[in-house]
């Protein structure tokens, strides 16, 4: 059984049209309870609790914090549960206790979110820096700099680069050397070449008979002009340097 609809303190506000005025120790409290918020987490918040996932801005490792509980939460739906089960005047009461509880949650979910988002932030600060260069929180393990105290985006790790220079030279010297030798002596590169044979669909090998069955392919079928010797290409019907028909 649904409790009777309960009028919210925003929504109070609003139909009456007064607007409520804090007073300067109110506002003092509300100034000391903000907390500082970054843009590099989840919220993996659910009814159940609070839980967010802080990232690295550079290379996108991180930390889930560790998961809390929410009193209003689960106790609310224990109270809806029981007093659905017991029913009456006590079963009611209980049911409406839940439905309470789950109002209040949603009610001071800012706050309590506030909280455990602060703790949450708190739990994580040992494993991220953030670097005043670029303004992006990176992780303290791999991206960050501690001797120039800045990520290794705007300050890389020297042993890093030089080892990664090294290697990139290696490529590029090996690259230099492999291109002033040979490697097409032994290579055909002037017949057509075929890579599936048109008889048995296998692999030809390279060569100017099939590997498989024997076809003789392009490179064994070519035909010559039998007056001036001209290569024929396929499909020719007339020599191009003296006109003979080809044959």
């Amino acid at each position: 059984m649904r409790p009777p609809a309960i009028a919210r303190p925003d929504t109070a506000v609003l139909q009456s049209g007064s607007i409520p005025v804090m007073s300067r120790g109110e506002r003092a409290s509300t100034m000391a309870t903000m907390v500082p918020f970054t843009n590099n987490y989840n919220d993996r918040s659910t009814r159940e609790g609070y839980q967010f996932e802080f990232f690295c801005m550079r290379c996108g490792n991180g930390y889930a914090s560790s998961f809390q509980h929410s009193v209003t939460g689960f106790g609310g739906r224990l109270l809806k549960l029981g007093g659905d089960l017991v029913g009456g005047e006590v079963g009611d009461r209980a049911s409406r206790f839940g439905w309470d509880a789950e109002w209040l949650r949603d009610g001071s979910r800012g706050r309590t979110r506030d909280r455990a988002l602060g703790k949450a932030a708190e739990e994580m600060a040992a494993h991220f820096q953030q670097c005043h260069r670029c303004g992006q929180w990176v992780c303290g393990q791999v991206c960050w700099n501690g001797e120039r105290g800045m990520c290794t985006t705007c300050a890389p790790k020297l042993d890093q680069e030089v080892a990664g220079m090294r290697a990139a030279a290696q490529v590029n010297q090996l690259n230099q050397k492999i291109q002033q030798v040979d490697w097409t002596k032994d290579v055909n590169y002037r017949d057509p070449g075929v890579a599936r044979c048109p008889a048995c669909q296998g692999e030809t090998g390279g060569g100017k008979f099939c590997q498989h069955c024997g076809t003789a392919l392009a490179a064994a079928a070519r035909k010559f002009c039998g007056t001036c010797g001209t290569a024929l290409g396929p499909g020719t019907v007339f020599c191009a340097e003296c006109g003979t028909p080809a044959t």
